[in-house]
């Protein structure tokens, strides 16, 4: 370990990165090589120049429905003739913003690393928004076109130039550019993307990502591969790189993979919409290898008995993030999944993606942590009320510095110099400590922490007690007001099939294993718990649906 974390300097402890003179948590991996700041560089371009030589293969796409794909080599001519034709015909140009919504498709790749390599910022919404949150949405990025399915353009004001995807107008900007034009010189500085934050605590923001931010990550991702190719990680009979991808291309999660994949000459398996069955036919019928995942896809391949009859034996490793992963999901899935690895990460919008992750079988075994911080990365633990900088094993706020942080919030000034600091600190409202080996944990959300009297706690920690449960197939555990303890812990419970659990068993169940004022003290069976494209519970929505429930003696 000391030859790998030789770049640390001496007042940093080497088993967790902490150095007790700055307060600063330094990354245990290898620093990453970058491009000079200066040197002009688009997503797109640096992403290419890491394909090999000649290009893969295998497909670049498939639609994991229809089947049909797009070979590596088309895959690029596509994405170069777009570029064209687009500037050509649509009149796009630098510093244009681009609103895209529609769901993934083979298109939509495409589209994407078209746009980013004439430096026109893509801004993709999730495509089952409504037409005031679009409205909201097209307020912060003002974008000057939008690329839309025949589904979502009646959803877009009707005086935004918009271009139906798979329309005949859509596809004659494929055919071969005639055009020769001189080309883009896009700065690494400049924005790349717009990608809006959950909202989950507060009104969507516009996330102002940059090609460095994307060239970054896109750099340590190839960097790991390299390493665990010349460690003959990878079993060489096991067929091409297959990744399907069950999260949404919009989403920072999926819209970053979607760069990975391809910098790193992967096959992406598709899917318009998610379906559990549909999910396992694919990974059986196109040998997939590597799943992005949320926790409540783990939770069901843990507990659903669809799983049965599938081969799923291509299956090697599921990438978690989104939400925070139980270690008792995770143990159950290892059980059931035994040659499948979970590496589980931690990442924001705000972050371009994963700042945080496992990276070996002995790191993915802690299975209550995020892993370790990425290359490039420092962090900080915060004291929130004394603004103080902790060490190991305390709890604080999480903050972060390095290339992958965001540019801040457009339109949003007065957001962006609460959440950035002039030293480049993201304040990320996550409740976090750090453990003695540099292992991250994120205990919950600030903002989300039940005040009950005196006392905080985490309704992350009760989830996961919850989700133990042999009859509980999925929970959530929100405040409640109450006039003498200010907030109770209050849970929504789905019931496995045939249960018939009651409330009183809920609360005992998990009076059993927390401290007294960690109890739940009111618990709501239903259906479903809402949750967003990324696996985020939307506790805002259980709240009011509380709020609208009959009160009854607790």
């Amino acid at each position: 370990m000391a030859e790998k974390i030789a770049h640390l300097p001496p007042s940093v402890d080497l088993r967790s990165g902490f150095c007790r003179e700055t307060k600063i948590f330094h990354s245990l991996r290898t620093p990453v090589p970058l491009p000079p700041e200066s040197t002009p560089l688009s997503t797109t371009s640096f992403a290419f120049s890491l394909l090999p030589s000649p290009l893969p293969s295998h497909p670049a796409i498939i639609d994991a429905a229809t089947g049909a794909s797009v070979s590596y080599a088309d895959f690029v001519a596509r994405v170069r003739s777009l570029a064209t034709t687009l500037r050509s015909r649509t009149g796009l140009s630098k510093g244009d913003v681009a609103f895209v919504i529609a769901p993934s498709g083979i298109d939509i790749p495409v589209l994407y690393f078209a746009l980013l390599s004439i430096g026109v910022v893509v801004s993709p919404v999730n495509p089952l928004s409504t037409p005031a949150e679009i409205a909201h949405q097209i307020r912060l990025s003002n974008p000057s076109i939008a690329f839309a399915s025949a589904a979502t353009a009646s959803k877009l004001p009707p005086d935004l130039p918009t271009i139906l995807l798979g329309s005949p107008r859509f596809r004659s900007l494929f055919a071969s550019a005639k055009e020769t034009l001189p080309p883009v010189e896009v700065q690494q500085s400049d924005t790349a993307a717009i990608l809006y934050s959950s909202g989950t605590t507060g009104r969507v923001k516009g996330v102002a990502l940059t090609h460095r931010n994307f060239v970054s990550l896109v750099a340590m991702y190839h960097a790991s591969l390299q390493e665990a190719l010349a460690e003959a990680a990878e079993e060489a009979d096991d067929g091409p790189p297959v990744s399907l991808f069950t999260i949404p291309l919009f989403h920072v999660f999926g819209f970053f993979m979607a760069i990975r994949s391809a910098a790193l000459g992967d096959t992406i398996v598709l899917m318009e919409r998610f379906d559990f069955e549909a999910m396992l036919r694919a990974v059986e019928r196109y040998r997939v290898r590597f799943m992005p995942v949320s926790p409540p896809l783990v939770l069901a391949m843990t507990k659903s008995p669809a799983v049965i009859g599938h081969d799923l034996s291509s299956l090697r490793r599921l990438g978690c993030g989104g939400a925070p992963l139980g270690p008792e999901v995770a143990e159950s899935f290892v059980a059931r999944f035994p040659n499948v690895e979970i590496f589980q990460g931690y990442g924001l919008t705000e972050s371009t993606g994963g700042v945080a992750s496992s990276k070996s079988p002995e790191e993915n075994k802690v299975y209550a942590s995020t892993g370790r911080l990425g290359p490039n990365t420092q962090a900080k633990i915060v004291d929130p009320v004394t603004g103080e900088a902790l060490g190991p094993g305390q709890r604080g706020e999480l903050w972060l510095r390095g290339p992958s942080i965001m540019k801040g919030y457009v339109g949003d000034p007065e957001a962006t110099a609460s959440t950035l600091d002039s030293e480049g600190w993201l304040k990320t409202g996550d409740l976090c400590y750090f453990d003695d080996d540099g292992f991250l944990y994120i205990v919950d959300r600030l903002k989300e922490l039940i005040k009950y009297k005196a006392y905080q706690v985490p309704p992350a920690e009760l989830e996961h007690i919850l989700l133990s449960h042999p009859e509980i197939a999925d929970a959530a555990v929100i405040p409640y007001p109450d006039e003498e303890a200010g907030e109770i812990p209050m849970a929504f419970v789905v019931r496995q099939p045939g249960s018939m659990l009651s409330e009183e068993e809920v609360m005992v169940f998990v009076g059993k294993q927390v401290a007294p004022y960690k109890k739940i003290r009111r618990t709501a069976f239903v259906s479903s718990i809402p949750k967003s494209p990324a696996g985020k519970i939307l506790r805002r929505e259980l709240v009011n649906q509380a709020l609208s429930l009959p009160k009854s003696k607790l």
